[in-house]
């Protein structure tokens, strides 16, 4: 399964008044695994921006003068991004200005970003989780332990790298999973044998002719001591369930 965890930065808030984006950062998973490739650009927008938006993402009028605009970059970028499912924390803001630019486009091959790709909304799928908190890409990394501290401004590519975290950890717990002595090439393994999927990784199970684990029971007098102490909590400090 191939994933593309994205993030944009834009000129304002709504692409129907006119605004832009100015910075794509996407960053690639395939069975839920980080592979170090990445796509990112800062694209002039052919327009001012917002004083508002400056302040959110530090990004300047002067910086994208000599950028490319998205006519430049829209084939390398949408080929990176075909056929993947795409990871977006509320993916309808970030869907909607890739639209639009695509729009703009009046090309024959890029229409829209559903005829290429499939899409995953965390914030809706936060929400779902994590009903009547904050569900912002901050609170989810302080409820999941991922570090942001280099997130002093928003900035795509961090963005989508630190989503990225953040998904594989909200769905699925660990995001990589080995075990000890263990790196996939046993020498009586094939493929698809003896091997179980799931969602924090690969679990490999244990040989079903390897020795049986020595059982050890409690003796009567222990299971008697057992009881006696259980009797003992039980007038001390009320009712308990064992």
């Amino acid at each position: 399964m191939r994933q593309v965890v994205l993030d944009t930065e834009t000129t304002g808030l709504d692409p129907k008044s006119g605004h832009r984006i100015i910075e794509i950062g996407c960053v690639e998973l395939i069975n839920r695994k980080l592979t170090g490739r990445h796509y990112h650009q800062y694209i002039n927008p052919e327009r001012e921006v917002d004083n508002g938006a400056i302040e959110v993402h530090g990004i300047t009028n002067e910086f994208l003068v000599d950028k490319p605009v998205f006519a430049k970059i829209a084939d390398e970028f949408m080929a990176f991004c075909e056929g993947a499912e795409l990871v977006i924390h509320n993916a309808a803001f970030d869907v909607g200005f890739i639209d639009a630019e695509l729009k703009r486009l009046r090309s024959a091959r890029w229409k829209s970003v559903a005829a290429h790709c499939g899409v995953l909304d965390t914030l809706a799928l936060a929400r779902e989780k994590h009903p009547g908190q904050k569900n912002n890409l901050d609170a989810l990394c302080k409820r999941y332990f991922v570090d942001n501290s280099q997130r002093d401004l928003h900035g795509a590519l961090l963005d989508a790298e630190i989503l990225a975290d953040v998904y594989l950890v909200m769905t699925g717990g660990q995001t990589d999973l080995a075990l000890a002595g263990s790196d996939g090439s046993g020498d009586n393994e094939k493929e698809g044998e003896g091997q179980q999927q799931s969602e924090a990784g690969v679990i490999r199970r244990l040989s079903v002719n390897r020795a049986a684990l020595n059982v050890v029971r409690a003796s009567a007098d222990e299971l008697s001591a057992h009881e006696d102490m259980l009797a003992l909590l039980e007038k001390s400090a009320g009712k308990h369930f064992w």
